[in-house]
């Protein structure tokens, strides 16, 4: 299986001004496609030449794991934002956050609070256990929740090419204005 960078579902100046023009043509137009280029590379002649991507990312490790999970990790970023975000969840997903946090409100103070204790670089998530229970997850370098048993949701990238651009060294401000451009819609598919 041959993987390709992910098509971004809106214009590289839509999610302007949380993440800019040129965040994104750096981000997704540079920083993932290396991370597909190798992973392409390091699946050929391997058990994983036609695994999928979750597969790669639970069974791996080292530098195939850090590639397959910065590919996934990067296909779920991209593709769970809008221009217009619907501004909370609805549904099943938004009644499991109640559940869990008390509100969406208490949701996303600690998940902000996460991302921000998350020392060096990696990934926030929301995830799912396979009952649906929701857990705020941080992630390390290329970690996914998927290593763990759970489907990861929502995720937050902090690695500081994901907002140095725009937010330089304010970590936490980026992640606060994040949640204007989420798509609910695409992270309740996911759930």
């Amino acid at each position: 299986m041959k993987f390709e960078l992910v098509k971004l579902p809106y214009a590289a100046d839509a999610l302007e001004p949380v993440i800019g023009k040129q965040t994104i043509e750096f981000h997704h137009g540079k920083h993932l496609q290396t991370y597909v280029n190798n992973l392409n590379k390091l699946i050929q002649d391997t058990k994983f030449e036609n695994a999928d991507l979750e597969t790669i990312v639970r069974e791996s490790d080292g530098a195939l794991f850090n590639n397959a999970g910065q590919v996934l990790n990067h296909n779920l970023y991209f593709t769970q934002f809008a221009p217009n975000s619907n501004g909370k969840p609805s549904g099943k997903l938004a009644a499991a956050i109640d559940a869990t946090y008390g509100t969406f409100e208490n949701f996303q103070k600690e998940f902000e609070a996460a991302g921000v204790g998350l020392f060096g670089s990696g990934w926030l998530w929301l995830a799912a256990d396979k009952d649906g229970k929701l857990s705020i997850t941080k992630e390390s370098n290329a970690g996914n929740p998927v290593t763990k048993g759970l489907k990861p949701l929502l995720g937050f990238d902090v690695w500081e090419h994901a907002y140095y651009l725009d937010y330089q060294n304010r970590r936490a401000d980026h992640l606060k204005e994040l949640w204007k451009i989420v798509d609910w819609k695409a992270v309740e598919a996911r759930y």
